[in-house]
């Protein structure tokens, strides 16, 4: 890992698994400090830090919320003092909670909403300031297929993507003429530990309708995060990303 002149410190949401660990290991070896939020798993995050500072690089494990504006100040203030001000920002931290609409408890609506919504929103209305007072900037959402097409059962999810979605078109106009980039990465169907836990027969019938016939990787999603977080990313803002197989077709 190269911590050159261009290193930048980067904010990692729900970094301890999944598409957050990918999108930390891919822009730590691109040479940027990594701060590696977490909210349960704790050991994976600091074991993650630990493998990146062994390979040369700079991260740092700060546990944190989303769904509080308090916890997400806190996390943004550790990870500036440790690694310096955050120049790229990834609002990763995502959870469902599935049901058909009818069964559908208001806990279960409420809890993806604050932690998928408003954890995007905390977290980019705490970083942004100094952002623009740098002029500079990269914010990449976490988002999915769901929030562009539906799906049965997670009417709450993707009510929480759909809204991720217009949150990135309108916070890009916001802050384009500021040299701060705002796009999202939507994925289909990726190998994480949702996906793992679905029956066989259910994971057959959804590869019958991705044209790639196979789920994606999260180190694919996480290259594309990577190269939205560079500089031959700086004229691209306002964007969904679909990476999905062909899903969205």
């Amino acid at each position: 890992m190269n911590l050159g002149d261009d290193s930048r410190t980067a904010l990692i949401t729900g970094a301890s698994r999944g598409i957050g660990r990918a999108v930390a290991l891919r822009l730590a070896r691109a040479g940027h400090r990594v701060g590696l939020n977490y909210l349960t798993h704790g050991d994976e995050a600091e074991e993650l830090a630990g493998a990146i500072r062994t390979e040369g690089g700079k991260a740092f494990a700060v546990g944190g919320d989303v769904r509080s504006r308090p916890g997400v100040e806190k996390m943004v203030e550790a990870t500036e003092s440790k690694l310096g001000p955050i120049e790229i920002m990834v609002n990763n931290a995502g959870i469902i909670s599935d049901g058909l609409l009818i069964r559908l408890k208001d806990d279960a609506f409420e809890q993806v909403i604050q932690t998928n919504l408003y954890g995007t929103y905390y977290c980019s209305r705490i970083v942004v300031p100094g952002m623009v007072k740098r002029r500079w900037g990269r914010i990449i959402n976490i988002s999915s297929i769901v929030g562009l097409r539906g799906n049965a059962g997670q009417t709450n999810y993707a009510a929480s993507k759909g809204a991720v979605n217009m949150l990135t078109k309108s916070l890009a106009k916001e802050l384009a003429t500021r040299n701060i980039t705002v796009n999202a990465v939507a994925p289909g169907y990726v190998e994480t530990a949702t996906v793992d836990g679905l029956s066989q027969s259910l994971k057959d019938r959804i590869l019958e309708r991705i044209p790639a016939r196979r789920f994606g990787t999260p180190d694919e999603i996480a290259a594309v995060a990577a190269f939205l977080a560079s500089e031959d990313a700086r004229y691209i803002t306002g964007a969904i990303f679909r990476v999905d197989g062909g899903l969205g077709i």
